[in-house]
């Protein structure tokens, strides 16, 4: 039973000039492929192997098998957080952020502040929990807001890998371009559900 790497949602190149061909080929086939990879070696012939991804996100504790699995499902997350194809806030997502936060302006500014002030390696993230408040938690390394209970809708990685071919040190330069990509489409969905949509049937189903 293995874990597999999920399809990347569009071509290599089809995010440019905001992010690359060359970081995408790095960030998805070196990266992503390895964390899979260190995955299904750390469960082989443990308690672990029958796990689902998420479960082992949700249920692990905090060590190697943890930061593998959940840098495996944060990356299928992060890939579906951007599109090729511009998509527009609108809709109960936009009522909530306009609820929540004020205004999409205020919203882009809180996240992009926790995107460009997280010290070293991690996540930023539009959550919401279990009355539907929306709210931005900026995560470290591999960590994951289903730990805290609550619901991802959308994610920025600030790892230095997504960002260091196109952009060297000037995070903040890749966040600015991080909103000409964003997939609202996807963050709606996600807002609308009961459950995180994870494309569960893209690669992230154990396969025997």
């Amino acid at each position: 039973m293995t874990i597999e790497l999920p399809p990347l949602p569009y071509a290599l190149e089809a995010l440019e000039p905001h992010i690359s061909r060359e970081t995408l080929d790095f960030h998805y086939n070196k990266h992503h492929s390895a964390y899979v990879k260190k995955t299904n070696e750390l469960v082989k012939d443990t308690p672990h192997a029958g796990k689902s991804l998420e479960e082992l996100v949700r249920t692990v504790e905090p060590g190697p098998l943890f930061n593998n699995a959940a840098q495996v499902w944060n990356h299928a997350f992060y890939w579906h957080s951007m599109s090729p194809q511009k998509t527009s806030l609108s809709g109960k997502l936009a009522e909530a952020i306009q609820r929540d936060f004020g205004s999409e302006e205020e919203f882009r500014k809180v996240f992009s502040q926790a995107a460009m002030g997280r010290f070293g390696s991690g996540w930023a993230w539009l959550v919401k929990d279990g009355g539907g408040k929306l709210s931005v938690v900026s995560t470290p390394n591999a960590d994951n807001p289903l730990r805290d209970g609550k619901q991802p809708l959308l994610t920025c990685d600030v790892w230095e890998h997504a960002y260091y071919i196109d952009y060297r040190n000037a995070r903040d330069r890749y966040v600015e371009a991080f909103w000409n990509v964003v997939n609202w489409d996807f963050a709606a969905r996600n807002y609308g559900a009961n459950e995180v949509e994870l494309p569960r049937d893209e690669g992230l189903r154990k396969t025997g």
